[in-house]
Protein backbone atom coordinates (compact mmCIF):
# COMPACT_ATOMS: atom_id res chain seq x y z
CA UNK A 1 0.00 0.00 0.00
CA UNK A 2 1.52 3.30 -1.12
CA UNK A 3 0.71 6.67 0.46
CA UNK A 4 0.69 9.67 -1.89
CA UNK A 5 0.57 13.05 -0.18
CA UNK A 6 -0.60 15.89 -2.39
CA UNK A 7 -2.46 13.14 -4.20
CA UNK A 8 -5.20 15.47 -5.42
CA UNK A 9 -2.65 17.88 -6.88
CA UNK A 10 -1.36 17.81 -10.44
CA UNK A 11 1.76 15.68 -9.97
CA UNK A 12 0.33 13.57 -7.16
CA UNK A 13 -2.86 12.69 -9.04
CA UNK A 14 -0.84 11.88 -12.16
CA UNK A 15 1.40 9.55 -10.12
CA UNK A 16 -1.80 7.80 -9.00
CA UNK A 17 -2.89 7.72 -12.67
CA UNK A 18 0.41 6.11 -13.66
CA UNK A 19 0.22 3.53 -10.88
CA UNK A 20 -3.39 2.69 -11.84
CA UNK A 21 -2.91 2.51 -15.59
CA UNK A 22 0.71 1.46 -16.07
CA UNK A 23 1.42 -0.57 -12.92
CA UNK A 24 -2.07 -2.02 -12.27
CA UNK A 25 -1.94 -0.82 -8.67
CA UNK A 26 -5.02 0.35 -6.79
CA UNK A 27 -3.72 -0.16 -3.25
CA UNK A 28 -3.21 3.58 -2.74
CA UNK A 29 -3.97 6.07 0.05
CA UNK A 30 -4.48 9.65 -1.15
CA UNK A 31 -3.59 12.44 1.28
CA UNK A 32 -4.22 16.13 0.64
CA UNK A 33 -5.62 19.42 1.90
CA UNK A 34 -8.12 20.27 -0.82
CA UNK A 35 -9.01 23.96 -0.94
CA UNK A 36 -10.15 24.42 -4.57
CA UNK A 37 -13.85 23.68 -5.02
CA UNK A 38 -13.30 21.54 -8.13
CA UNK A 39 -10.11 19.72 -7.11
CA UNK A 40 -12.01 16.55 -6.22
CA UNK A 41 -12.27 16.08 -9.98
CA UNK A 42 -8.61 14.99 -9.98
CA UNK A 43 -9.67 11.89 -8.05
CA UNK A 44 -12.81 10.90 -9.99
CA UNK A 45 -11.01 8.60 -12.43
CA UNK A 46 -8.58 7.14 -9.88
CA UNK A 47 -8.81 3.83 -8.07
CA UNK A 48 -7.58 4.08 -4.45
CA UNK A 49 -8.37 2.79 -0.97
CA UNK A 50 -9.12 5.93 0.97
CA UNK A 51 -8.67 9.70 1.13
CA UNK A 52 -7.19 11.42 4.20
CA UNK A 53 -6.83 15.05 5.12
CA UNK A 54 -3.16 15.90 5.71
CA UNK A 55 -3.83 16.37 9.43
CA UNK A 56 -5.18 12.80 9.69
CA UNK A 57 -2.15 11.12 8.14
CA UNK A 58 0.09 10.52 11.15
CA UNK A 59 -2.70 9.06 13.30
CA UNK A 60 -3.56 6.79 10.38
CA UNK A 61 0.07 5.73 9.91
CA UNK A 62 0.43 4.72 13.53
CA UNK A 63 -2.78 2.65 13.34
CA UNK A 64 -2.07 0.88 10.05
CA UNK A 65 0.52 -1.57 8.79
CA UNK A 66 1.54 -2.59 5.31
CA UNK A 67 2.67 0.78 3.93
CA UNK A 68 5.13 -0.03 1.13
CA UNK A 69 6.23 3.55 0.39
CA UNK A 70 5.44 7.21 1.00
CA UNK A 71 5.46 9.45 -2.07
CA UNK A 72 5.43 12.95 -0.60
CA UNK A 73 4.22 15.53 -3.13
CA UNK A 74 2.17 17.61 -0.70
CA UNK A 75 3.39 21.15 -0.02
CA UNK A 76 2.64 24.82 -0.34
CA UNK A 77 3.79 25.22 -3.94
CA UNK A 78 3.09 28.92 -4.56
CA UNK A 79 6.37 30.71 -5.28
CA UNK A 80 4.64 33.94 -4.18
CA UNK A 81 3.75 32.69 -0.66
CA UNK A 82 4.86 35.39 1.79
CA UNK A 83 4.00 33.73 5.10
CA UNK A 84 7.26 31.95 5.87
CA UNK A 85 5.82 30.33 9.00
CA UNK A 86 3.34 28.47 6.81
CA UNK A 87 6.17 27.33 4.53
CA UNK A 88 8.18 26.09 7.51
CA UNK A 89 5.23 24.15 8.90
CA UNK A 90 4.07 22.57 5.63
CA UNK A 91 7.26 22.24 3.58
CA UNK A 92 9.85 21.56 6.28
CA UNK A 93 8.40 20.24 9.55
CA UNK A 94 5.74 18.03 7.94
CA UNK A 95 8.35 16.60 5.56
CA UNK A 96 10.80 15.96 8.41
CA UNK A 97 8.12 14.13 10.38
CA UNK A 98 7.34 11.89 7.39
CA UNK A 99 11.03 11.18 6.77
CA UNK A 100 11.51 10.18 10.41
CA UNK A 101 8.43 7.92 10.38
CA UNK A 102 9.75 6.22 7.23
CA UNK A 103 13.21 5.85 8.80
CA UNK A 104 11.82 4.27 11.97
CA UNK A 105 9.51 1.93 10.06
CA UNK A 106 11.96 1.25 7.19
CA UNK A 107 9.59 2.43 4.49
CA UNK A 108 10.87 3.94 1.20
CA UNK A 109 10.40 7.71 0.98
CA UNK A 110 10.28 9.81 -2.19
CA UNK A 111 9.62 13.54 -2.07
CA UNK A 112 9.21 16.66 -4.17
CA UNK A 113 11.93 19.26 -4.18
CA UNK A 114 11.94 22.02 -6.81
CA UNK A 115 14.04 23.75 -9.44
CA UNK A 116 13.21 26.93 -7.49
CA UNK A 117 16.08 25.88 -5.20
CA UNK A 118 18.52 26.90 -7.95
CA UNK A 119 17.69 30.59 -7.60
CA UNK A 120 18.88 32.78 -10.46
CA UNK A 121 20.91 29.94 -11.94
CA UNK A 122 24.34 31.50 -11.35
CA UNK A 123 25.46 28.20 -9.80
CA UNK A 124 24.07 26.18 -12.69
CA UNK A 125 21.44 23.44 -12.58
CA UNK A 126 23.53 20.45 -11.61
CA UNK A 127 21.85 18.11 -9.11
CA UNK A 128 25.23 16.71 -8.04
CA UNK A 129 25.86 19.62 -5.66
CA UNK A 130 23.51 21.94 -3.75
CA UNK A 131 25.73 23.65 -1.15
CA UNK A 132 26.06 27.03 -2.88
CA UNK A 133 22.47 27.45 -4.06
CA UNK A 134 20.59 30.64 -3.18
CA UNK A 135 16.83 30.48 -3.87
CA UNK A 136 15.01 33.67 -4.85
CA UNK A 137 11.90 33.20 -2.68
CA UNK A 138 10.67 31.61 0.54
CA UNK A 139 9.14 28.63 -1.25
CA UNK A 140 12.44 27.80 -2.96
CA UNK A 141 14.30 28.20 0.32
CA UNK A 142 11.90 25.88 2.18
CA UNK A 143 12.58 23.16 -0.40
CA UNK A 144 16.32 23.83 -0.31
CA UNK A 145 16.37 23.65 3.48
CA UNK A 146 14.73 20.23 3.45
CA UNK A 147 17.16 18.97 0.79
CA UNK A 148 20.06 20.09 2.99
CA UNK A 149 18.49 18.53 6.07
CA UNK A 150 18.05 15.18 4.30
CA UNK A 151 21.67 15.12 3.13
CA UNK A 152 22.84 15.94 6.66
CA UNK A 153 20.81 13.03 8.08
CA UNK A 154 22.61 10.75 5.64
CA UNK A 155 26.05 12.27 6.24
CA UNK A 156 25.64 11.99 10.03
CA UNK A 157 24.59 8.32 9.76
CA UNK A 158 21.24 9.02 11.37
CA UNK A 159 18.32 6.65 10.76
CA UNK A 160 17.15 6.91 7.14
CA UNK A 161 14.49 5.25 4.98
CA UNK A 162 15.86 2.14 3.22
CA UNK A 163 15.29 3.82 -0.17
CA UNK A 164 14.82 7.54 -0.68
CA UNK A 165 15.03 10.21 -3.35
CA UNK A 166 14.19 13.89 -3.74
CA UNK A 167 13.12 15.31 -7.10
CA UNK A 168 13.78 18.83 -8.28
CA UNK A 169 10.86 19.39 -10.62
CA UNK A 170 11.45 21.95 -13.32
CA UNK A 171 8.49 23.61 -15.13
CA UNK A 172 5.87 20.89 -15.04
CA UNK A 173 2.76 21.25 -17.20
CA UNK A 174 -0.11 18.96 -18.06
CA UNK A 175 -3.51 17.59 -16.99
CA UNK A 176 -5.04 18.27 -13.55
CA UNK A 177 -3.35 21.63 -12.92
CA UNK A 178 -6.40 23.95 -13.25
CA UNK A 179 -6.70 24.33 -9.45
CA UNK A 180 -3.27 25.99 -9.24
CA UNK A 181 -4.77 29.17 -10.70
CA UNK A 182 -2.02 31.79 -11.02
CA UNK A 183 0.64 29.11 -10.41
CA UNK A 184 -0.67 26.91 -13.25
CA UNK A 185 1.63 26.49 -16.23
CA UNK A 186 1.93 28.93 -19.12
CA UNK A 187 0.57 26.14 -21.33
CA UNK A 188 -2.68 26.14 -19.33
CA UNK A 189 -2.91 29.94 -19.28
CA UNK A 190 -2.18 30.15 -23.00
CA UNK A 191 -5.05 27.81 -23.81
CA UNK A 192 -7.52 29.80 -21.71
CA UNK A 193 -6.34 33.31 -22.62
CA UNK A 194 -6.19 32.51 -26.32
CA UNK A 195 -9.63 30.85 -26.21
CA UNK A 196 -11.14 33.92 -24.50
CA UNK A 197 -9.29 36.84 -26.09
CA UNK A 198 -7.60 35.60 -29.26
CA UNK A 199 -4.12 36.43 -27.94
CA UNK A 200 -1.65 35.29 -25.28
CA UNK A 201 0.13 37.76 -23.02
CA UNK A 202 3.82 37.05 -22.34
CA UNK A 203 6.38 39.10 -20.45
CA UNK A 204 8.57 41.54 -22.26
CA UNK A 205 12.31 40.93 -22.16
CA UNK A 206 13.13 42.99 -19.08
CA UNK A 207 16.71 41.73 -18.77
CA UNK A 208 19.57 42.78 -21.05
CA UNK A 209 19.97 40.35 -23.91
CA UNK A 210 16.55 38.72 -23.41
CA UNK A 211 14.04 39.42 -26.18
CA UNK A 212 10.30 39.54 -25.58
CA UNK A 213 8.94 36.09 -24.76
CA UNK A 214 12.39 34.53 -24.90
CA UNK A 215 12.78 33.77 -21.21
CA UNK A 216 13.80 30.10 -21.19
CA UNK A 217 12.56 27.19 -19.11
CA UNK A 218 12.98 23.44 -19.02
CA UNK A 219 9.34 22.46 -19.59
CA UNK A 220 8.60 18.87 -18.56
CA UNK A 221 5.34 17.05 -19.20
CA UNK A 222 3.64 15.79 -16.04
CA UNK A 223 3.35 12.26 -17.44
CA UNK A 224 7.16 12.11 -17.48
CA UNK A 225 7.34 13.37 -13.90
CA UNK A 226 4.91 10.64 -12.84
CA UNK A 227 6.86 7.99 -14.76
CA UNK A 228 10.11 8.87 -12.98
CA UNK A 229 8.47 8.63 -9.54
CA UNK A 230 6.85 5.33 -10.47
CA UNK A 231 10.21 3.98 -11.63
CA UNK A 232 11.86 4.70 -8.28
CA UNK A 233 8.86 3.33 -6.39
CA UNK A 234 8.61 0.08 -8.35
CA UNK A 235 12.39 -0.42 -8.18
CA UNK A 236 12.28 -0.11 -4.39
CA UNK A 237 9.26 -2.41 -4.21
CA UNK A 238 11.02 -5.08 -6.28
CA UNK A 239 13.84 -5.29 -3.76
CA UNK A 240 16.44 -4.10 -6.24
CA UNK A 241 19.00 -1.59 -4.93
CA UNK A 242 18.00 2.02 -5.55
CA UNK A 243 20.30 4.96 -6.13
CA UNK A 244 19.40 7.22 -3.22
CA UNK A 245 19.88 10.93 -3.85
CA UNK A 246 18.42 14.18 -5.15
CA UNK A 247 17.56 14.29 -8.84
CA UNK A 248 16.47 16.82 -11.43
CA UNK A 249 13.28 16.11 -13.33
CA UNK A 250 13.33 18.07 -16.57
CA UNK A 251 14.06 17.33 -20.20
CA UNK A 252 17.59 18.76 -20.31
CA UNK A 253 16.54 21.21 -23.03
CA UNK A 254 15.50 24.81 -22.30
CA UNK A 255 12.77 26.28 -24.52
CA UNK A 256 11.28 29.76 -24.63
CA UNK A 257 7.84 30.78 -23.38
CA UNK A 258 7.24 31.94 -26.94
CA UNK A 259 7.86 28.37 -28.16
CA UNK A 260 5.49 26.97 -25.55
CA UNK A 261 2.69 29.43 -26.26
CA UNK A 262 3.06 29.04 -30.01
CA UNK A 263 2.82 25.24 -29.76
CA UNK A 264 -0.31 25.48 -27.61
CA UNK A 265 -2.05 27.72 -30.13
CA UNK A 266 -1.00 25.56 -33.08
CA UNK A 267 -2.25 22.46 -31.25
CA UNK A 268 -5.60 24.23 -31.01
CA UNK A 269 -5.60 24.46 -34.80
CA UNK A 270 -5.35 28.26 -34.86
CA UNK A 271 -2.89 30.90 -35.97
CA UNK A 272 -0.73 32.05 -33.01
CA UNK A 273 -1.05 35.59 -31.66
CA UNK A 274 1.12 36.96 -28.79
CA UNK A 275 0.96 40.28 -26.92
CA UNK A 276 3.91 41.33 -24.76
CA UNK A 277 3.34 42.97 -21.36
CA UNK A 278 5.45 44.32 -18.47
CA UNK A 279 6.47 41.90 -15.72
CA UNK A 280 4.45 42.32 -12.47
CA UNK A 281 6.23 44.18 -9.70
CA UNK A 282 6.06 41.24 -7.27
CA UNK A 283 8.07 39.04 -9.66
CA UNK A 284 10.85 41.49 -10.44
CA UNK A 285 14.10 40.42 -8.82
CA UNK A 286 12.61 36.98 -8.03
CA UNK A 287 12.32 35.66 -11.56
CA UNK A 288 14.32 32.90 -13.23
CA UNK A 289 15.22 33.89 -16.81
CA UNK A 290 16.74 30.52 -17.72
CA UNK A 291 16.47 26.99 -16.38
CA UNK A 292 17.80 23.77 -17.88
CA UNK A 293 18.09 20.55 -15.94
CA UNK A 294 21.28 18.53 -15.94
CA UNK A 295 19.93 15.01 -16.44
CA UNK A 296 22.99 12.75 -16.33
CA UNK A 297 22.57 11.83 -12.67
CA UNK A 298 19.05 10.50 -13.28
CA UNK A 299 20.27 8.54 -16.31
CA UNK A 300 23.14 7.11 -14.28
CA UNK A 301 20.59 5.97 -11.69
CA UNK A 302 19.02 3.73 -14.32
CA UNK A 303 16.14 5.78 -15.74
CA UNK A 304 16.39 5.30 -19.50
CA UNK A 305 12.93 6.20 -20.83
CA UNK A 306 12.78 9.09 -23.34
CA UNK A 307 10.98 12.26 -22.29
CA UNK A 308 8.21 13.93 -24.26
CA UNK A 309 9.46 16.76 -26.47
CA UNK A 310 7.76 20.13 -25.95
CA UNK A 311 5.81 19.60 -29.17
CA UNK A 312 4.68 16.09 -28.17
CA UNK A 313 3.70 17.01 -24.62
CA UNK A 314 1.79 20.15 -25.59
CA UNK A 315 -0.10 18.33 -28.35
CA UNK A 316 -1.15 15.53 -25.98
CA UNK A 317 -2.18 18.02 -23.28
CA UNK A 318 -4.18 20.30 -25.56
CA UNK A 319 -5.83 17.79 -27.85
CA UNK A 320 -6.50 14.93 -25.41
CA UNK A 321 -7.40 17.02 -22.35
CA UNK A 322 -7.90 20.78 -22.69
CA UNK A 323 -10.02 20.50 -25.84
CA UNK A 324 -12.13 17.70 -24.34
CA UNK A 325 -15.31 18.20 -22.34
CA UNK A 326 -13.83 16.10 -19.52
CA UNK A 327 -10.37 17.66 -19.10
CA UNK A 328 -9.36 15.57 -16.10
CA UNK A 329 -6.94 12.68 -16.38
Amino acid sequence: MVVITGGAGMIGSMIAWHLNTQCNQEDIVIVDDITHESQWQNLVHRQYNTYLDKEQLFDWLYDNEGVTAVIHMGAISATTERDFNKLVDSNIHYSQDLWEWCAINQVPFFYASSAATYGDGNQGYDDASIEKLRPLNGYGYSKHFFDQWVLKQVADNKPCPPSWAGFKFFNVYGPNEYHKERMASVAFHTFNQFSETGTMRLFKGTKAGVEDGMQMRDFVYVKDAAAVLAHFYTTALSGKPTANGIYNIGTGEARSFKDLATNVMKSMGREPDITYIDMPQDLQGKYQYFTEATMQKLRNAGYTKAFYSLEEGVKDYVQNYLLQEDQYC
